[in-house]
Order: structure tokens, then sequence, then C-alpha cells
């Protein structure tokens, strides 16, 4: 009934250019071997120009009809996944969080370094908007959210600074539940990834098969009447003879057989 949507298929679907398959950013990217050519850089420059001017020119009326698509269906657009908005200009955030409200979101999340929250925490602060930080398992980079710590750094610059919290990676990298933190800081979480991963930074893997603490963290959002939402994140390997779709039916099943058990 709810999704964790990218700004990728929305945009697409509004006859954005090609270049916004890539995120927000505005920095020009150079090949991965050497340096971009006066030319490569001009054509960059350039599409980064027409993408900026295709984004603020579009009327908030355009994201509106989209989420009534959605919401026809009986999906809410609960949290809109902003790729790269580290890297985008004063212009463009604006655009984003105007977006996403216009979308229905409660947040937006994204992945970006500790210490460029600072300013996007200062964009939700301005737009009342929660913005949620991914976490994923690296323990010693400072601007990694995998440490201990890095949420709460985050949490300091701004109110709307909020955590994704990714209960695979967390327990995977870390050897423990993330459940006390979550109950800790129940009100800066936007949302959770649900996924099943073997321990010690193991692989993800079909539902039930891991060691990540699934059925404590849906029970415990259960008992505790958490209203954030928890989101299935497919990373393990689909079956040949399987397809997405079938197997997020089965997660999704998983689900109702811990919560109506």
């Amino acid at each position: 009934s709810a999704v964790e949507l990218r700004t990728q298929p929305i945009e697409a679907f509004l006859g954005a250019p090609a270049a916004a398959s890539r995120g927000v950013g505005e920095t020009l990217t150079p090949p991965r071997n050497g340096q971009l050519t006066a030319a490569q850089e001009a054509a960059q420059k350039a599409e980064i120009a027409e993408l900026k001017k295709w984004r603020l020119s579009r009327s908030m009326n355009e994201f509106k009809n989209f989420r009534k698509k959605y919401e026809d269906a009986g999906v809410l657009i609960e949290i809109v996944k902003i790729d790269k908005i580290d890297a985008a200009s004063d212009e463009v955030l604006d655009y984003c969080f105007q977006m996403a409200k216009s979308l229905g979101a409660k947040a937006i999340s994204c992945e970006i370094p500790v210490s460029k929250t600072k300013r996007l925490g200062q964009f939700a602060t301005k737009h009342k908007l929660m913005v949620g930080y991914h976490g994923h398992g690296n323990l010693t980079n400072p601007e990694a959210f995998g440490r201990l710590g890095a949420w709460e750094q985050a949490f300091w610059y701004s109110k709307y600074n909020g955590a994704n919290v990714d209960i695979g990676h967390f327990h995977s990298s870390n050897g423990f539940s993330p459940a006390e933190w979550i109950k800790e800081n129940h009100t800066r979480v936007t949302h959770v990834h649900l996924k099943d991963r073997k321990a010690n930074n193991g692989p993800g893997v079909a539902w039930g098969q891991g060691d990540t603490p699934l059925k404590e963290i849906l029970l415990m959002m259960q008992r505790e009447k958490y209203k954030f939402q928890a989101t299935i994140e497919l990373e393990y390997p689909i079956p040949k003879d399987s397809n997405v779709l079938a197997e997020i039916s089965k997660c999704v099943q998983y689900c109702k057989n811990v919560l109506e058990a």
C-alpha cells in the first residue's frame, strides 16, 4: 500500500531529458580513466543547464497528478528517493523538496556523506520535511552511515535530519540487532529497509535463510505502533525459475505470517 519511489521514473514520465536518469547532481562527470575533453565538458555543462531549466519550469500540479495515479491504485508515495542530492544547486534542492511534498511524501531518502547533511538539513528545516539517510555497513569511514554516531551527528545539524535504518546492513556489520537503537531514536526514523543477510557482512539471502532479526523488528514495530514505513528492499539473487514480483510477494507473505501469527 506504500512505496519508496526514486525520482527517475517520475521525471521520465513527465518527459525529462535523458540526463535525469543520473539523479539531481549538477557536477561534471569525468571518464573513468582520464579527463574530460573541452568538447565533453561543454556538452555536459549544456546538458546540466538544460535539465536544470526543465526542472525549474515544472508546475507542482504535474507531480500532484502523478501522485493521483498512485493513490487511485491504492498506493501512497511515502518516501521519495533522490540520488546525488548533495551535488544539487540551491534552486534544484528547493525543487526536490517541493516535488516530494507534492507527491505526498513524508520524507526524502538519500545516500550522501555525513558532512553533507548539514547543508541538506538546512533545506529540510526550511521545507519542514524529514530526510532519511540510508545506512550501510562501512564502520570505519567517518563519512559513512555505518559507524555508530553517524546518524546522531546528522541529527545535531537539523531536527529534520532522520535515519533510514537498513536492518540487514546494520546487523550484518555491527553484529547486533538495531532494535534498541530504533526504539531510542524512533522519532527520527523515517523508514526501515527490510532484507535478510548472513552475519559478518555475509550475502543477501531469501528471507528466513539469513541472520537478520526480521521478526524482531516487525513485531517491535507492531507492538510499539510505529507509523514509519517498513520497506521491502529486494537484494538477494532471484532464482532462475522466478521473477522480481514473485519474490516480492514472498517477502510480503513473510511479513504477514509474522504479524498475523
